[in-house]
């Protein structure tokens, strides 16, 4: 069973910075476009970085410069480095990526890591 988790949030103060993993487990052929997203109070849930397997990258324009995403394709884990960190960047953060089995290709979520940024 495939499943992705996230980990690597918590509380930081404005200025600060975290990193958050997302390990993808079970019967993995390929991972396709891991993206991050994330969900505010009140807010719907939006993409903050997306990455292809080519490398290239895309960023919510309110992230850009301050966020980074990347991969480790030897240990099926994607993660986002978040600097100069905002109150407005407290929301739960969310792994989402195309996973090919060998079996069939379908999207996952995984379960959430908050992020709680103090002014």
């Amino acid at each position: 069973q495939v499943k992705l988790v996230e980990s690597g949030g918590g509380l930081v103060q404005a200025g600060g910075s975290l990193r958050l993993s997302c390990a993808a487990s079970g019967s993995i052929f390929s991972i396709n476009r891991p993206a991050w997203y994330r969900q505010g109070p009140g807010n719907e849930r939006e993409l903050v970085a997306r990455i292809t397997g080519a490398g290239s990258t895309n960023y919510a324009d309110s992230v850009k410069g301050r966020f980074t995403i990347s991969r480790d394709n030897a240990k099926n884990t994607v993660y986002l480095q978040m600097n100069s960190l905002s109150p407005e960047d407290t929301a739960v953060y969310y792994c989402n990526a195309l996973i090919g089995s060998f079996t069939t290709t379908a999207e996952y979520w995984g379960q959430g890591t908050q992020v709680t940024v103090s002014s």
